[in-house]
């Protein structure tokens, strides 16, 4: 695995370097992601190599590390942009310091539900953040399905607020979500997810949040069974890829990029469906206990998030048109 030393040298060295002709031979194309194999993310961007590779007759493949080979996803992030990794599926929190109009997507309780979020971000609104993160060298090729987040924890059922205080409760390195977990009474501490089983185990953290999925395919129930379904995120993924690597594209090779970027996302959204359910399954099975949260006390103690992070007329609009969007 790439340390971060030697991710910012690659980084720095490719920064500096010209661009390459297209594509006209052979090429394989590198693509990071923090889950393991047969996670849906990975096997979504596996599929979208599929589709390329027949497209192309094999001319342009995709290799993906997953389980974290290339480095953690804020490490993952900088190489992209320079050109170091070419494709990258990545949550959108990561980027919200970054661009500022993906903190949008990670309020707290904004989505009514997944089909609302799919309505969102396949739509004019996503089309306009995905432009976004073009001025910062990435090219989003389609929205991944992350589910609900809920949160869990080692030490007891969390029901009411009162059960928050003073949780140690590990967040993705981004603002918002500490900001989110610090309203909820408890303290935020950001922390990479590769590292995380090991602070559960150890009581470095006392819980996290995160989806059904996240939290049984690393096994977070053996070591954190409370498990309280607060529902609060619905932010998208992203599967984005590096501007210099897609410049090195023809314009027709390009295009048939969106499509095979089209045809992942909905590979990624049925995969999603089915390992949600099943993944919910197993962690009963192994031992975790679910329960349900009183959900307007949360939504309620989320005003001085929005009021921190929705700030700008254009982050206003777009969460007033978020709101309005049926779907």
């Amino acid at each position: 695995m790439l340390t971060r030393r030697h991710a910012l040298a690659l980084t720095a060295a490719l920064a500096a370097a010209p661009l390459t002709r297209a594509y006209a031979q052979s090429v394989t194309l590198r693509s990071a992601d923090i889950h393991p194999d047969g996670y849906p993310t990975v096997e979504a961007v596996k599929y979208f190599g599929q589709v390329l590779g027949e497209k192309t007759n094999n001319r342009i493949k995709v290799q993906v590390f997953n389980s974290g080979q290339l480095g953690q996803e804020k490490d993952t992030i900088e190489q992209t942009r320079f050109g170091v990794i070419d494709l990258n599926r990545v949550n959108t929190a990561p980027f919200n310091n970054l661009i500022p109009e993906t903190a949008v997507l990670g309020l707290p309780f904004l989505f009514r539900s997944v089909q609302h979020m799919y309505g969102v971000v396949d739509g004019p609104i996503g089309e306009e953040i995905a432009k976004a993160f073009e001025p910062h060298g990435l090219i989003v090729l389609g929205f991944f399905d992350s589910g609900a987040r809920s949160m869990y924890n080692s030490k007891r059922p969390i029901k009411t607020l009162a059960d928050m205080k003073g949780m140690k409760i590990r967040v993705q390195q981004s603002d918002l979500f500490i900001a989110l977990i610090n309203a909820l009474g408890a303290n935020a501490t950001p922390m990479p997810f590769g590292e995380l089983y090991s602070g559960l185990q150890t009581g470095l953290v006392d819980g996290a949040e995160n989806n059904y999925p996240s939290y049984e395919s690393v096994k977070h129930y053996e070591v954190a069974k409370y498990f309280s379904l607060t529902e609060h995120s619905m932010a998208p993924e992203v599967f984005c890829m590096s501007k210099r690597s897609w410049d090195k594209l023809s314009k027709d090779d390009q295009a048939l990029f969106r499509e095979a970027g089209k045809a992942a996302t909905i590979k990624m959204r049925e995969l999603w469906a089915k390992r949600d359910t099943d993944a919910k399954e197993k962690v009963i099975k192994g031992g975790a206990l679910i329960n349900e949260v009183d959900k307007q006390p949360f939504i309620d103690a989320m005003k001085p998030v929005y009021d921190k992070f929705v700030t700008t007329e254009k982050m206003k609009d777009l969460v007033s048109r978020i709101k309005a969007t049926n779907a």
